[in-house]
């Protein structure tokens, strides 16, 4: 599931967006969606997007998050605390898809 939502974005990341950052621990259980996420979908975005910005931000302790950057920017972001790979897919085609 959390593949075809990652596909179905192809190379629309940049049309809406300036950047995605991921923010998650690198060992906590909150975080091991958002892990699991990176971990199997981080390449198959950066081929749809080359030159587009996703950035993974590791540091011990902090919420699971998703923020989008979009134009003049503006910012949005959305727990993924305790969600699954496919959750986490989610939340990031709704950013994607969403307006500040």
């Amino acid at each position: 599931m959390a593949a075809a939502a990652v596909r179905s974005l192809g190379s629309s990341l940049g049309k809406n967006l300036r950047e995605v950052r991921v923010h998650l621990c690198q060992s906590s259980a909150a975080s091991k969606g958002a892990r699991d996420f990176v971990e199997q979908h981080y390449v198959t975005l950066k081929m749809s997007n080359p030159d587009f910005p996703v950035r993974i931000r590791e540091c011990s302790g902090v919420q699971a998050r998703l923020w989008a950057r979009y134009d003049f920017g503006k910012e949005s972001s959305v727990s993924v605390e305790n969600m699954s790979a496919d959750q986490v897919a989610n939340a990031l085609q709704t950013l994607v898809q969403s307006k500040p």
